[in-house]
């Protein structure tokens, strides 16, 4: 593991970005002004797998496939895009472990997937050769279970002893199971936990836990995740474990992180409290207490590197009569902190210059590597502590494209890179320390560049503020109004949305004559904390006129017409998409409402909903309630309006975003006669697909979709 406390902390941000439960949802309330069933005939359909709500969905999916199968261009789309996602040519990804290069790959013939290695020798030539470490495919079969792997955690340095995560059907919540990858085995007798739930463990040593997870009554917050964290010992049961730390049932989560160095020792013991979304405290185990480190709410540890604990803060930070501006990466000499946590001196290692925000890093055995956004463009800076300064060295990686930090080894100074733009498809970059990075792997063509170009232009929000947006387009497109065209957007939980490969928008779209958007809109992360903080909360409703300032932008230019412009968007950004084609139904022809977060008067009562508040605000707060009112998308679909009959779809199975949300708005929609789609996957889970042939389905249906709406009405 890499920058473990960085990784603790930011994988711990991901879980929690859009996360709901999939099982059910509150169906009472008594607080003033939240819709209850008087008000809202559809709350029933918030309990996902009920009798009443699944035939529900049966009868939608079937309506849903009868318009959109038919169409005589679908099996060719689904064929397409099984091809790309099936293809044997895609690069295989790796991890860096003791025994070899460790890859998760899925295929036509292991369609749940097989986990595997290979050695470095081997990778570097054009067909590695493989040995099958673990076959989820013949699992599951053995099992009777629908497992969909969802990693491992494993000891350092060796990393042969895992907990392997499963879930059934794709959810979030999993089963751990311990496994051996020298026997390739599941260890008998091993430590389970068997009962699906969020949290993880980490390894303390080879018979030791430490796991945060449901251990029943009185732990777990009102959001439902996680607050206590325990010791676990081989050989007893985890009921008996020693809680070490307990956080507030108020607390979005809270747990405990093991802060280790690249060799694998631990340092510390750090536990946190997620007072809200974007809020957390953090604790240091000293002299065996919790001591409160003093760092704002919005900062974290990020890591331990050349004798040094880093810290990365999200607001402008003072201390020690130094301001650290936000985004800084911060240094404490690792004795001085454990000495003394708080009275350790400070110093700046990096911080960001305008519209320059970090993304990312990892530590090998040499060195700590930072990837960077400067205008959306990807930079990597590798960091060392030499003659008692920071000094930082550009990586040689090409120019204008997006780069992210692929795999790193904590022994040596090995690292990849992935290089990848909207038309380049992605390659894989690597280096072993003693030269700049080469090409190892590039990923296939799936669809032909030629004739295609990018540009990137700024429109004018509501606010005055500009907005970037990228373009795809034919070369010589008419600014007639004609051209289809497919617009995206996040806009949320300082997620950045970045040019990358468009692989089957690319062979289902843009092939076909259609062009392609991608808007950087405030509530992301492109440009910086402040990027998100501006746009969160009372001041959402900015990422929403961001959005539509740019489709009014693209109308203006001529690039298109509201018939031919369709908007995209999962989870937070279906949310984008439910927002916009509510609030300016003139400006869209179609919209595809992925996965979404959408009535958000009750979207805190619905599983882990209340996580969320620190990104939209509190509805059970009257003045809060006022700011989610006016743009809740469920609430805002109401007669009289010709809505873009929008698709909307789900998964019974995602526990992030529960599919009452989409089912709402889709029975909204038939109640006022509206034509709209819906259709729901009973596995699946928030990615949208656990296998290629699902995946390539939804790809399908929803570029019919598009195509039957944008291209074919004239």
């Amino acid at each position: 593991m890499k920058l473990v406390a960085a990784h603790f902390v930011s994988s711990l941000a991901l879980a929690l970005a859009m996360t709901v439960t999939g099982t059910s949802a509150a169906t009472a309330q008594d607080t003033p002004g939240i819709p209850g069933p008087e008000q809202d005939p559809y709350i029933w359909l918030e309990q996902a797998r009920s009798e009443e709500a699944l035939a529900w969905v049966g009868a939608e999916n079937a309506r849903t496939l009868a318009a959109l199968e038919s169409d005589p261009r679908f099996a060719e789309l689904k064929a397409e895009a099984l091809a790309i996602f099936d293809s044997e040519d895609r690069i295989p990804f790796v991890s860096f472990r003791p025994d070899g290069l460790y890859n998760f790959w899925q295929d036509r013939a292991n369609p749940k997937g097989v986990l595997r290695r290979t050695t470095l020798e081997s990778y570097q030539t054009a067909k590695p050769e493989w040995e099958v470490v673990l076959d989820i495919d013949a699992l599951a079969k053995a099992e009777g279970k629908e497992w969909v792997y969802q990693g491992s955690s494993c000891l350092p340095p060796a990393l042969n002893k895992c907990m392997i995560a499963l879930s059934d059907g794709g959810e979030d919540a999993t089963i751990l199971r311990e496994f051996d990858t020298a026997t390739k085995s599941f260890v008998e007798g091993g430590f389970v936990l068997d009962k699906k739930s969020q949290g993880g463990v980490q390894w303390i040593d080879e018979n030791t836990l430490l796991v945060g997870r449901d251990f029943g009554e009185g732990t777990l917050t009102d959001s439902e995740y996680p607050f206590t964290a325990r010791v676990w010992q081989r050989g007893t049961s985890i009921d008996d474990a020693p809680e070490i730390f307990r956080g507030e049932a108020s607390d979005v989560s809270s747990g405990v992180s093991l802060l280790r160095d690249n060799s694998g020792t631990i340092q510390a013991r750090v536990a946190y409290r997620g007072v809200s979304f974007h809020e957390r405290l953090y604790f240091v185990e000293q002299n065996d207490e919790w001591v409160q480190l003093d760092l704002p709410k919005k900062a974290s540890p990020y890591g331990i590197v050349d004798g040094h604990i880093l810290l990365s803060t999200d607001v402008d930070w003072t201390v020690d009569g130094q301001t650290f501006v936000a985004d800084s990466l911060i240094a404490v000499e690792l004795e001085a902190f454990r000495a003394d946590p708080n009275g350790a001196a400070k110093t700046l290692v990096w911080a960001p210059g305008e519209r320059q925000t970090k993304q990312g890093g990892a530590v090998t055995g040499e060195a700590l590597y930072v990837a960077l956004l400067d205008n959306v463009v990807g930079k990597v800076l590798r960091f060392n502590f030499r003659d008692g300064q920071w000094v930082s060295t550009p990586v040689a990686l090409p120019d204008n494209a997006t780069i992210g930090i692929a795999a790193s080894s904590n022994e040596t100074d090995q690292i990849m890179y992935t290089v990848s733009g909207f038309l380049e498809p992605t390659s894989l970059y690597y280096t072993d320390g003693s030269a700049p990075p080469q090409v190892l792997k590039t990923s296939p063509a799936f669809f032909d560049p030629a004739g295609m170009e990018v540009e990137q232009h700024q429109a004018t929000s509501k606010d005055g503020t500009l907005i970037p947006y990228f373009l795809v387009k034919p070369k010589g497109m008419k600014v007639d109004g004609t051209t289809p065209i497919l617009m995206g957007g996040y806009g949320g939980f300082q997620v950045p949305r970045l040019p990358a490969y468009l692989g089957t928008t690319g062979k289902l779209w843009l092939e076909r004559g259609g062009a392609y958007v991608l808007a950087n809109i405030r509530g992301g992360g492109e440009f910086g904390p402040n990027w998100h903080q501006t746009a969160i909360r009372e001041n959402k409703q900015r990422t929403w006129d961001d959005f539509i300032a740019v489709g009014d932008d693209l109308v203006k230019r001529g690039f298109t017409s509201p018939q031919h412009l369709g908007i995209q968007g999962g989870s937070q950004g279906g949310l984008l998409v439910g927002t916009a084609f509510t609030q300016r139904p003139d400006l869209f022809g179609a919209a595809i409402v992925q996965i979404p977060l959408f009535d958000m008067l009750r979207y805190h009562l619905i599983g882990r909903g209340a996580s969320w508040i620190g990104e939209y605000g509190d509805p059970r707060i009257p003045e809060q309630r006022a700011w989610i009112e006016g743009y809740s998308p469920y609430q805002k679909i109401v007669a009289g309006v010709d809505y873009p009959a929008p698709f909307l779809w789900a998964s019974t199975a995602d526990d992030r975003t529960h599919p009452a949300h989409a089912r709402k708005g889709a029975a909204r929609l038939k109640e006022l006669g509206q034509p709209y789609f819906y259709y729901e996957d009973t596995t699946g889970g928030h990615s949208g697909g656990v296998d290629n042939e699902q995946r390539a389905k939804l790809q399908a249906l929803q570029f019919i979709y598009l195509m039957q709406r944008l291209m074919d009405r004239k």
